[in-house]
């Protein structure tokens, strides 16, 4: 039988229009899922409760922790709840929610509109108001820009983010207690790039994580909104001495098919990795490439650079051709490339093929050689995030340069080809299943970025030119692919 708070929850989902949904980055938390969430905490010793709630939506969250309350497992002699809500619509409902519980919990609560990110950074500081002792949340999921109000006022406070959802974790991390405790449903988006890893200092300097829990189905956790994302639930604890991590899965929020392993941190975020990226192993088994002595080589050992495909195309639009002619040059982008083949020109395509070669386009020229190109999206029907192929020279005639564009991520020397056997035996390696599922555990979305290849471990240059030299005219097959590498690991 659904709740009453779930029955809510329905309600004003489907009557809540999707522009609306997206103008408030928010998607309100399914019952299942928000009490998973506030069965992660654990009883302290303290008699009062001081709950923030930030982003409560109709309190679906609050609920589930008071319920939490009411059956023992959180016993306290006060519980005072502190949510915020821009949504003015959904102060009714939300309030309703918390009077439900009158004489059922000692319970007193303030319901705060307006911007979360404003009071929070006022809070933090003037100092006004206690500090929080839990905290449960799903933030809301929507870009900041770089000269926004919002980054402007995160700075104020030393957090620098790029998303709602981390400058509110961040900021309630801020706001909590030495020992308090936070649990929160964010996308996993944040375990890598460039873009995340201030937050991820910041994260890892003011907290312990204690609990991830992670859904295997891009495409369930929030199936009433047709959310299509990777989402995390994370728990954390304010100050906490770091030790091992539990790590949960499921493939939906049913939880039918829950697995739990724990993991020592070293294996969580690597010692020696300057990013902190945030790896989630799925099973207690080490991956094939933590395992394997042979990799550990950078791209810097091997001679190598990675770039992200410099040719952003509407920037050239002028430029474009669709098919090569008179004074331009091969373009590619991902649809050039089929495995290990690469097929250029191609017909059937909206993409243009060619570009001017002129002075506004020479820079972003390479030399035509061989180089392993990695696309940068993976569709989310596609089962590898890493897609790696090698571009074949002798295709394009006698093209002087090649235009590599912004969807393509090249392996190159300094600007250069690489030998061919260098090229194929990059690409093969890439493709390896020990490669895309060690990728999987710091990267939960689509996007393969320049930065996440560089800081993977490879082979040496050694290694990799024997692999190219096996590989070349292999077929395109996944089980011969890993079996020619692990045949070179044994050799």
């Amino acid at each position: 039988m659904l709740s009453a708070v779930e029955k809510t929850r329905i309600r004003v989902s489907k009557n809540t229009e999707a522009k609306k949904k997206s103008l408030f980055g928010q998607f309100l938390t399914p019952a299942r899922i928000a009490r998973y969430m506030a069965g992660l905490f654990y009883p302290t010793t303290n008699d009062i409760c001081r709950l923030l709630d930030p982003g409560a939506g109709i309190g679906s969250l609050s609920s589930a922790f008071l319920e939490q309350c009411i059956s023992g497992d959180l016993p306290f002699d006060k519980v005072r709840i502190t949510a915020f809500e821009l949504d003015e619509h959904l102060h009714q409902d939300l309030g309703n929610t918390f009077a439900s519980y009158s004489g059922r919990v000692p319970l007193a609560y303030e319901i705060i509109g307006g911007d979360f990110i404003e009071e929070a950074v006022n809070r933090i500081q003037f100092g006004n108001g206690n500090r929080f002792s839990y905290a449960i949340l799903n933030p809301p999921y929507k870009k900041i820009n770089s000269d926004s109000r919002h980054r402007f006022l995160l700075r104020q406070t030393g957090i620098e983010t790029v998303n709602l959802y981390s400058a509110f974790v961040a900021l309630t991390l801020a706001l909590m207690a030495p020992g308090g405790q936070v649990v929160a449903i964010i996308p996993r988006s944040f375990c890598n790039g460039p873009y995340y890893r201030p937050f991820r200092n910041f994260l890892l300097e003011r907290a312990a994580i204690r609990h991830m829990h992670l859904f295997a189905s891009r495409n369930k956790a929030f199936k009433d909104d047709a959310v299509l994302q990777e989402n995390i639930i994370i728990m954390l604890e304010r100050g906490g001495q770091q030790g091992d991590v539990k790590i949960t899965t499921s493939t939906d929020d049913s939880f039918t098919d829950l697995t739990t392993h724990v993991h020592s941190f070293n294996r969580i975020v690597f010692p020696d990795d300057l990013e902190h990226f945030i790896h989630v192993p799925t099973s207690p088994e080490c991956n094939a490439i933590e395992l394997l002595a042979a990799v550990r080589y950078s791209l810097e050992d091997i001679g190598i650079q990675v770039s992200t495909g410099p040719v952003v195309d509407f920037r050239l639009k002028d430029h474009l051709r669709d098919m090569p002619e008179l004074g331009t040059v091969p373009l590619l982008y991902p649809v050039h490339f089929n495995g290990q083949n690469t097929e250029w020109p191609k017909t059937d395509i909206k993409k243009p093929n060619a570009i001017q070669r002129n002075v506004e386009t020479e820079k972003w020229f390479f030399p035509n050689g061989f180089y392993c190109v990695v696309r940068r999206f993976s569709s989310k029907e596609e089962r590898r995030r890493i897609i790696a192929s090698v571009v074949q020279p002798d295709i394009f005639d006698d093209a002087e340069v090649l235009g590599f564009e912004n969807h393509l991520n090249v392996f190159h020397q300094r600007k250069h080809g690489l030998p061919e056997a260098l090229a194929r035996g990059l690409a093969m390696f890439l493709n390896t299943t020990a490669v895309d599922e060690y990728f999987r555990r710091f990267n939960g979305h689509t996007q393969v970025n320049a930065t996440d290849l560089k800081l993977m471990k490879y082979p040496s240059r050694e290694a990799l030119v024997a692999l190219g030299k096996v590989a070349k005219g292999i077929p395109n097959d996944q089980v011969i692919i890993d079996r020619l590498f692990q045949e070179l690991q044994e050799a």
